[in-house]
């Protein structure tokens, strides 16, 4: 092949890839033209779910797309999130997930089959929250004291239950602080771990205010303490870890949201613009205050400053904990 056959190649493939290009950005200028489905890797009825529900049914109302939910529970998160990271990078698979998947679980596997960097493109922190410590509704634990007290007198005995890495280290972080031993007991997702909390089949766990509050507004769950440094607004009687005696207690949970890897700026842009939107909803709204969450509308520049000091908040409370990577 002599140069001139070389160079005619090598232009026709340059005008090859620039039409590509040129094919790709008009695409993404239409986006959003299809159903758009949001990953959940959490259990239906968990508080992802929920909240992935109530943005979905929102950005269907607003823009008359639909937008599906799919949870897709177990494998500490790696099932939905390797789903989507292998999905094309088209803005019509969307990761609706938490600091589980992308700031804690890092810190709890030697070999994560993911990278919660490189494989995604940041689009928006959603909202924050905090969680709350129940027991059975019979249980005979009427204060953190009480389960507490009872732990250290039966060292090794009581267990409690977690289907996250929220629920999981806010239960490590207590024991370890308190100075207690107690067994863990994993769930695919924190809806599983409550079912066998009112069965007796557990002792006591830490849940996300949307999968609990309703719980214990029944009647069917006890809360003995919340997670942040105040009062939950919907649980209002109920004390913070540190008012229930554990000083220096304070866990929170976030929920964000992201796409695959190479998802091009315009899709990313149009996303976030569409969350923003939909935050600002009464139907978003009225979720977030009977959770006793907070919107946390950011830029995808934004969640991944956010999501790098996460990682190491995280990195550094399961070491305290001493939580050793599985």
């Amino acid at each position: 092949m002599n140069a001139f056959e070389v160079k005619r190649k090598f232009i026709s493939l340059t005008q090859l890839v620039a039409t590509l290009m040129f094919c790709a950005l008009l695409h993404a200028q239409d986006y959003p033209s299809k159903p758009i489905k949001f990953v959940v890797p959490f259990a239906s009825g968990s508080g992802s779910d929920q909240a992935a529900r109530t943005y979905a049914q929102t950005i269907t109302q607003l823009y008359t797309i639909p937008v599906i939910v799919e949870p897709k529970p177990g494998g500490n998160g790696f099932i939905a999130v390797q789903s989507v990271a292998k999905a094309a990078p088209d803005g019509y698979t969307v990761l609706y997930t938490t600091n589980t998947t992308h700031a804690a679980n890092e810190h709890l596997f030697k070999n994560l089959p993911y990278d919660p960097v490189k494989d995604f493109t940041p689009v928006a922190l959603v909202s924050m929250g905090h969680m709350s410590l129940v027991v059975n509704v019979n249980s005979k634990y009427k204060t953190l004291e009480d389960l507490a007290q009872e732990a250290k007198r039966r060292p090794g005995e009581l267990n409690f239950g977690s289907g996250s890495s929220s629920s999981r280290v806010a239960s490590e972080m207590f024991k370890q602080l308190a100075k207690l031993d107690i067994k863990s007991i994993p769930y695919k997702s924190n809806p599983m771990s409550i079912t066998d909390l009112m069965g007796g089949q557990i002792d006591f766990m830490f849940t996300d205010a949307a999968t609990g509050v309703p719980q214990i507004q029944s009647n069917k769950l006890r809360a003995l303490a919340v997670s942040g440094q105040k009062r939950l607004a919907s649980l209002p009687t109920i004390p913070t870890m540190e008012e229930a005696g554990i000083k220096g207690y304070d866990m929170s949970y976030w929920n964000a949201v992201y796409l695959p890897a190479g998802t091009p700026s315009v899709i990313v842009n149009k996303l976030n613009e569409m969350l923003v939107k939909a935050s600002t909803s009464s139907a978003v709204q009225n979720y977030l205050s009977f959770t006793s969450g907070e919107a946390a509308l950011s830029s995808p520049e934004g969640l991944a400053q956010f999501q790098a000091s996460e990682s190491a908040r995280w990195g550094k409370v399961i070491r305290q904990a001493g939580i050793e990577p599985e």
